[in-house]
């Protein structure tokens, strides 16, 4: 309790720092200026054009000026709807097939502006102009459609859990640099959009303009007021658009793939040469009908599911659950909002390489329904224990996934999920259950979800031999570890009361999973797991030249198991400032109590850091840096608590318009205090290297090495992407071991350093067709 009095008045003491800080110059002038009114819930209606648009980043065609036009933006962030330093105006309108956007983004000082030529998706630090779509005006989400000063294109998917970043949308876009700012020109294609089946359209939508230079300002044509968290109940509408639709299309990918690959003889010995394969070659299908504007079946057959670049290694020397890694497949885009609820039910991954999957996704004005099929060769086993979880390969398998959602009110829906998986060796799991969201005053919400699963095990106890002892037990003693073709039933549940406003947020959570529940097409990693939490918040904006927000924040909770036996308790402490020159500094201390494998541990104490700038456009960096005590769990015979440190960084260095480099470095380090031997240290450090050549063209080189292993990844890739979906890869992949690194056997150390083990070569070719 002492320190954590001491951390509230570092706090007090930071805050009245800023209060001496002083006005900020640019908000003092916006005070002296006429008053300014901002646009609460607009209206604007778009005519039909009367002329061709050509997509070129000029804003000079006449159809542009008889287009719609959106003016009196207004400063959200991190002033509070206050008049911006420049001027932004937005024209609209549209004809049979596209709704058209155009902005106009003025700027006193034009060589400030940040842009790059870069591959789509990387445009977030740059300058951008974008706009916000909710087809269905309820809150539930919404496409943002996002271009830089060059055209580069930038798309997510707004929900009101989070952005979803891998969400992609066909569209054209252009841009160019001016003398007084920038133009954007953007042509969207209705048939890359799912909306009403309306005569007369009424979309909630709001434009966006990023602006870094000394803050990251952004503004926006609707007024946003921080008190209310529904974001797009805000955004103004957009009227006047008749008789447009997607109509009855196909969408069709083919692909052609192929690859070679070889490995050593004998992977100890990197004189036994390689073993290469013959080379292989597929070709795959992928289509799309699109019922109606709001309705469409997804099929895909033989698709290749590979990534072309690899994941980004994580430290799990001393990790005992599961890792999770992003989807980043495009099949499973379309209805990706729908996958999330309270519980990870729904992780793509799980359907690992499947030979045929196919979905429908429908939407209505206020019921969205998904459902998934797969046909997987090779499927992927979580097992959730109390203190870690398994992993297994029972080999083929079924999935069918079915999601249904009702949205009501501004922002609120009640949901019902299944999910089911049969694999062909014996053996499945089916789970389902509801959920719900509602916001019952304006800041105020309960949300909850209850499912229940079925599980009979498949019979192969040999899938998990070597990950536990034979005789293990979970449930009470009720039922064992191994997968030995035993049938139970568990279930979870979620329930939480949250405030989010303009200073205070709390949330105060109840979530439980019991030992026998299991999410065989989720990601569920701990059971028998039982967590009561309060989470505190304050959010600070001091009107100074020196910070834009200070964000002390307290976290405090409980962990009990089945049998409701303490497993852990802790207070979390943090701050966050966020001063000007977009600098952001995190300081935070934990203090927890954790049992773990029968062993109560307290005192475990925890200091960290974390500092990012982006103050500078052709270096950004930062870092976060953590030390104290942690938990050795994978110690044998018995775990004890080591101290040691965590540090992540990372950067960005541009190189001109076209050239990026992104360094990354993780290093993590434990050891025992009584016998100050060092129970483990290492790093993993990664470098991205991307020349764009043109729009479309681009070659990428990583680097990785582990530390913890002594392999070396390199794989150079070069790409040509004409759009997200029509693409052409070739690349390869080379993997090297430190034949002389301490992590091998004494027997297997030959003195010869860096050998190349493995090897891949492969290409792709995708085309996107829409009929």
């Amino acid at each position: 309790m002492l320190r954590f009095r001491a951390f509230a008045l570092v706090l007090s003491a930071a805050a009245g720092f800023a209060g001496l800080a002083g006005p900020d110059p640019a908000r003092a002038a916006g005070r002296s200026a006429a008053p300014f009114v901002v646009n609460v819930r607009p209206e604007l209606v778009a005519p039909r054009t009367d002329g061709a648009i050509h997509i070129d980043g000029r804003v000079d065609e006449p159809a542009w000026r008889h287009a719609a036009l959106a003016t009196g933006f207004a400063e959200i962030d991190p002033g509070d709807n206050v008049r911006p330093p420049v001027r932004t105006e937005v024209r609209v309108t549209w004809d049979d097939d596209h709704l058209y956007v155009a902005f106009v983004a003025h700027d006193d000082d034009p060589s400030s502006i940040r842009a790059s030529m870069r591959a789509r998706d990387q445009i977030w630090k740059d300058d951008y102009v974008g706009v916000f779509i909710d087809p269905w005006g309820n809150a539930a989400w919404a496409y943002e459609i996002y271009a830089n000063p060059y055209g580069i294109q930038g798309d997510r998917r707004y929900t009101p859990q989070g952005d979803d970043e891998g969400f992609d949308v066909v569209y054209e876009s252009r841009g160019r640099v001016t003398d007084d700012g920038y133009e954007v020109e953007m042509a969207i294609p209705f048939r890359s959009l799912r909306f009403p089946a309306r005569e007369r359209q009424l979309w909630r939508v709001n434009f966006m303009r990023v602006h870094p230079r000394d803050s990251r300002r952004r503004y926006s044509w609707a007024a946003i007021s921080r008190d209310d968290p529904c974001f797009p109940c805000q955004w103004g509408t957009l009227t006047g658009m008749r008789d447009v639709h997607a109509g009855s299309s196909v969408d069709v990918l083919p692909a052609l793939t192929g690859s070679r690959s070889g490995r050593l003889r004998n992977p100890s010995d990197p004189t036994s040469g390689f073993v290469n394969t013959d080379p292989d070659g597929q070709v795959s299908l992928g289509a799309r009908y699109a019922f109606s504007p709001s309705t469409s079946a997804e099929v895909t057959v033989n698709p290749d599911f590979s990534q072309v670049e690899s994941d980004f290694a994580q430290v799990d020397i001393n990790t005992t659950f599961a890792l999770f890694f992003p989807e980043r497949r495009p099949f499973f885009q379309e209805g990706s909002d729908l996958y999330r609820s309270f519980f990870n039910m729904i992780y793509t991954r799980q359907i690992n390489d499947p030979s045929v999957a196919a979905k429908l996704t429908a939407r209505g004005d206020r019921t969205s329904v998904f459902y998934l099929f797969g046909r997987d060769e090779e499927s992927p086993l979580i097992i959730p224990l109390e203190d870690r979880s398994l992993f297994a390969a029972p080999g083929r398998s079924v999935s069918n996934i079915a999601r249904v959602r009702r949205s009501f009110g501004e922002d609120d829906f009640v949901g019902a999920l299944v999910t089911d998986r049969r694999y062909d060796g014996g053996g499945s799991n089916t789970a389902g259950g509801v959920d719900l969201s509602w916001r019952f005053t304006q800041n105020w919400r309960v949300e909850g979800q209850a499912l229940v699963a079925r599980t009979r095990e498949p019979d192969t106890p040999g899938l998990t031999s070597g990950q536990h002892d034979p005789a293990e037990t979970f449930d009470h003693g009720r039922h064992t570890v191994a997968l030995d073709g035993e049938a139970f039933t568990g279930a979870a549940y979620y329930a939480a009361l949250e405030r989010d406003a303009r200073h205070w947020n709390t949330e105060f959570s109840l979530r439980e999973t019991q030992p026998t529940f299991r999410a065989d097409n989720g990601f569920v990693t701990r059971a028998s797991d039982r967590r009561l939490a309060w989470e505190n918040s304050w959010v600070a904006r001091p009107d100074n030249a020196l910070l834009d927000r200070i964000v002390p924040a307290v976290t405090v909770w409980q962990r009990w198991n089945s049998r409701s036996v303490r497993k852990g308790r802790a207070i979390e402490n943090l701050v966050t400032f966020v001063f000007k020159k977009q600098t952001r500094v995190l300081l935070g201390y934990d203090r927890t109590e954790e049992r773990f494998r029968g062993v109560y541990f307290r005192g475990i104490d925890l200091y960290y850091v974390e500092f990012n700038t982006d103050a500078f456009d052709a270096v950004r960096f930062g870092f976060w840096l953590g030390l104290g005590d942690r938990i050795a769990r994978t110690a044998q015979p018995a775990p004890f608590l080591g101290t040691g440190g965590l540090l992540d960084l990372w950067g960005t260095v541009r190189l001109g318009d076209r050239l990026g480099i992104e360094p990354w470095f993780t290093w993590s380090r434990l050891r025992n205090p009584d016998t100050d031997e060092t129970f483990f240290s290492g790093f993993i450090t990664r470098t991205k290297i991307n020349y764009q050549f043109t729009r479309e063209l681009f070659l990428r080189l990583v680097l990785q090495y582990d530390d913890f292993t002594g392999e070396l990844n390199l794989e150079p890739l070069l790409t040509w992407q004409l759009n997200p979906f029509s693409v052409f890869y070739v690349g390869a992949g080379v993997d090297y071991l430190d034949y002389d690194h301490e992590s091998l056997a004494p027997s297997l150390r030959t003195g010869d350093g860096f050998e190349p083990f493995a090897w891949q070569g492969f290409f792709k070719f995708q085309y996107f067709y829409r009929f």
